[in-house]
């Protein structure tokens, strides 16, 4: 095993840049102040399991960079005015209103239970329309951008390095400009940054009428508002390199020059359910809003973290049971340790922060609680036992795990505490008695409502299946 380590250096924290497409030493522009933009969710139904994986790799990310530097500002933006959320309302009835408040709502519940921490700051777009005017305003002056029947879109051709993040060659970059492709376009890779709205859908009134902003233009102008013109780390999905963050891109440098915007990009790998990819009809289309109705948030959020966030993930419900069951083995040595309260404020051994400056090396972070673990069930003093239950707690803080009480996990918010108590002292007396058969008889009973018990150095303890 790795021993812990205090007092030692900081590692270096190395990263995976998906402009550079290389692994390079993260530099931030201001050491004493590091700023981070991940892409949040458009608010239009419950996140799926998908959406979730973003916001747990860089809440992790989020909780490393937090330990490296003195100051970090992490934001998160808010979709909430999107044709998507036009399209809901109209089928539903509901009004967009509602169905924005709602969602977030349960957004919000949802992250909370998979551990994840708020961001400093998270902008609606709704709440910068101002902003992203002025940007549009600023691009058509530049001549990076031209008004077309209403619409303003933003002119590929002015921009000789468009293409840079995605490297798609133009064949590709036409194709996936597809889903907006329209005769009033000067070239098919142009995009929207303006588009008009008639009466029934959300808009607001521009130079160019009456309309509402384009998804790409929503990000460059909350960042830019936030975190200034020239900021370190853009994150979110590998779905969202092109064409979002590549007209991103376009939309902040053609603006603020070349060196402004992102120093670097992280993206984390697609995500497929039960070997194939989600969807409603082949039934494994999870959100976490159900998921959460089955299993802890804490199991889901280890199953995510499993898998090193570049990679590609098939998330299963029985990697969610594995993930409970390794859980259970964590809970138990503290448990066994006595050991109840986080220790949010220890050290964390040195072994954890290498792997995560690693470029997020979750995988190898969580063969390390294994084996800080495997040392806690080992410890033959109180003195060393405490040690080793700190050590595990501190680690796993900060992949956002072990936070819990031992005891509330393995019992669950629903236990009825009286009655399973009752019926284990029943089963002491009839131990005792020599009634094994009615020993056996409760132990099956509480097995049937989803206890599991465990006897050891001569009590019994429980825990939720």
């Amino acid at each position: 095993m790795t021993a812990a380590k205090t007092g030692a250096a900081p590692p270096t924290l190395r990263i995976y840049d998906t402009l550079s497409r290389d692994k390079v030493e993260f530099t931030p522009r201001d050491p004493k102040h590091v700023r981070m933009y991940v892409c949040g969710p458009t608010v239009y139904d419950y996140a799926h399991i998908g959406n979730a994986r973003p916001v747990v790799v860089f809440d992790v990310l989020y909780r490393l960079l937090k330990r490296l530097y003195p100051r970090v500002t992490y934001v998160r933006n808010i979709t909430d005015v999107d044709d998507k959320i036009i399209a809901a309302a109209k089928e539903s009835g509901e009004t967009i209103d509602a169905i924005t408040k709602r969602t977030t709502d349960a957004f919000h519940a949802d992250m909370t239970a998979l551990g994840a921490l708020d961001p400093d700051a998270e902008p609606k777009a709704t709440g910068h329309i101002a902003e992203m005017i002025a940007l549009v305003k600023e691009l058509l002056a530049k001549g990076h951008a031209y008004e077309a029947e209403g619409h303003v879109l933003f002119g590929v051709a002015s921009m000789p390095e468009y293409g840079k993040l995605s490297r798609l060659d133009r064949d590709a970059l036409i194709a996936g400009a597809r889903v907006e492709v329209a005769p009033y376009k000067k070239d098919p890779a142009d995009f929207v940054l303006w588009k008009p709205s008639t009466p029934e859908q959300p808009g607001w009134d521009s130079p160019w009428g009456r309309g509402r902003p384009g998804w790409h233009l929503e990000c460059s102008a909350m960042s830019e508002k936030l975190l200034g013109k020239a900021f370190d780390i853009h994150g979110g999905g590998q779905d969202l390199i092109f064409p979002h963050h590549e007209n991103e891109i376009a939309q902040s440098t053609c603006v603020n020059g070349r060196d402004a915007f992102a120093k670097y990009w992280m993206h984390n790998g697609y995500l497929m359910a039960e070997g194939e990819k989600m969807s409603k009809s082949l039934g494994n289309f999870y959100t976490v809003h159900e998921l959460l109705k089955e299993y802890p948030g804490e199991a889901i959020r280890l199953g995510l973290l499993k898998t090193h966030y570049r990679q590609p993930l098939d998330f299963t419900r029985d990697g969610i049971l594995e993930a409970k069951r390794e859980l259970d083995g964590f809970y138990g040595a503290l448990r066994r340790s006595s050991g109840k309260a986080a220790n949010t404020g220890a050290n964390v051994p040195a072994a954890m922060l290498d792997a995560l400056a690693d470029d997020l090396n979750t995988p190898l972070a969580l063969s390390h609680l294994h084996e800080f673990a495997a040392v806690l069930n080992k410890a033959e003093t109180n003195g060393n036992r405490k040690t080793a239950a700190t050590n595990l707690r501190a680690a796993a803080g900060m992949l956002g795990l072990l936070d819990d009480d031992p005891e509330a996990w393995f019992k669950g918010a629903a236990a009825d505490d009286a009655e399973i108590n009752g019926l284990i002292a029943a089963r002491d007396a009839a131990r005792a008695a020599k009634d094994f058969k009615r020993a056996d008889g409760i132990r099956d009973q509480l097995d049937a409502k989803g206890i599991v018990l465990e006897d050891s150095a001569g009590r019994t303890t429980w825990r939720r299946k």
